[in-house]
């Protein structure tokens, strides 16, 4: 049977975070939606997304597919509904599609699939908005630490290592590498992916998950639930956040209650505020309504987009928004929605030269021995024409 992972309207909801990839592609506990896809039916999945993402994205349309929306994380009830779907029937919860079965090789019409589609009540982890990333990633990384450890057995802790709580609650990965740490698995499990490392010193309460090739730097603090994902360096206090992988916040300063995309990078002493003087809800800037929006929270941090950066002691307000490749650096408090391809700060912004941002990332790709294709180049150009009004 084909699967294909397909994107429907929520995708606008989590910009900037998706102007570059399909919503399943969004890292939510240790593995992204479209892993967790992949693992539970042991096979490779295509994307149904933007047109402009589907050059690196593809689609592969059959006369026996069934699309699942990209924005729900697997479960076993939910596999079993479909994989017991029939032809031209799926299966829904109020307005929001979970998945269908088509018999024509053609994209997805989410609107006429409702139509046949039947009603469910099952319970399930949703990514609806950037917040649920990091408000729903302890839920996530309990799913899938039981979904990736099942039947195996960890690597051995070192000895120099203090466990409060159950050591099986932690799982090391080939080639990873603990020593002097603190780990407290008391709230939930910690999770060390291959050849990843937590260096001497530091201290990290559960749930946590840093995936292969990551590190915590000496005496890094980890608050969980926290995801650290693939070939990223983080150091200095982070709580609640996800790193979605091929980031670097290497040196002290605060990140909370955060999402952090695909190589970025936060200078030495960045710091973000997460909760609001007056202890009132955070308001983010919402990319599908173009204004600020309520998220319900009383601790919300930093959004940043794939690309962007900042400089050494940067400050970020409450619930600041990042888009995608921009530059960030100088005194005082930026603004709390900074548009894509912007380069500046609290004094003011212009637009980052697209061909300038580029020369950066592709050496920033280089660090870690890969090449940026050009389906990744025109992505990137497509996002810098499409956000140029942001930028007026």
């Amino acid at each position: 049977m084909n699967y294909i992972l397909f994107d429907d309207a929520t995708w606008q909801n989590l910009l900037p975070l998706t102007f570059t990839k399909p919503v399943s592609e969004i890292r939510i506990g240790i593995l992204t939606i479209t892993e967790k896809w992949e693992t539970y039916l042991n096979g490779k999945l295509t994307f149904q997304t933007q047109e402009y993402l589907s050059s690196k994205y593809k689609g592969v349309y059959t006369n026996n597919a069934v699309f699942i929306n990209g924005k729900i994380c697997p479960t076993p009830e939910l596999l079993a509904q479909i994989n017991n779907l029939e032809f031209n029937k799926g299966i829904k919860k109020g307005n929001t599609l979970i998945a269908y079965r088509s018999n024509t090789a053609s994209a997805l019409n989410i609107e006429e699939a409702l139509l046949s589609s039947e009603e469910i009540n099952n319970n399930y982890l949703s990514v609806e908005n950037t917040w649920d990333i990091f408000s729903k990633n302890g839920e996530a990384i309990k799913q899938d630490f039981e979904l990736i450890t099942r039947d195996r057995t960890s690597q051995p802790l070192s000895s120099s290592n203090i466990v409060i709580g159950d050591v099986k609650d932690i799982f090391l990965e080939e080639g990873a590498v603990v020593e002097a740490a603190i780990l407290n698995t008391k709230a939930g499990p910690i999770y060390i992916g291959k050849d990843a490392e937590i260096m001497e010193g530091s201290v990290v309460r559960g749930p946590f998950a840093l995936c292969e090739h990551s590190a915590l730097k000496l005496s890094t603090k980890v608050y969980g639930p926290t995801t650290i994902g693939p070939h990223s360096k983080v150091g200095g206090e982070i709580n609640n956040s996800v790193v979605f992988g091929f980031s670097n916040k290497a040196h002290d300063g605060f990140l909370g209650n955060s999402v952090i995309g695909e190589w970025c990078n936060l200078g030495a002493d960045t710091n973000n505020s997460n909760l609001k003087n007056n202890y009132g809800n955070v308001k983010l800037y919402n990319y599908a309504q173009q204004k600020m929006v309520d998220t319900g929270l009383q601790f919300c941090g930093l959004t940043m987009g794939d690309h962007s950066k900042c400089g050494i002691n940067t400050m970020f307000n409450t619930g600041t928004v990042v888009g995608v490749g921009a530059n960030i650096f100088g005194g005082g408090f930026p603004p709390t929605h900074i548009p894509s391809f912007s380069w500046g700060g609290a004094e003011g912004m212009e637009d980052y030269q697209f061909d300038k941002m580029i020369e950066t990332a592709k050496r920033v790709y280089a660090r870690r021995s890969i090449s940026m294709s050009a389906e990744e180049k025109q992505i990137l150009q497509t996002v810098f024409d499409k956000t140029k009004k942001d930028r007026k």
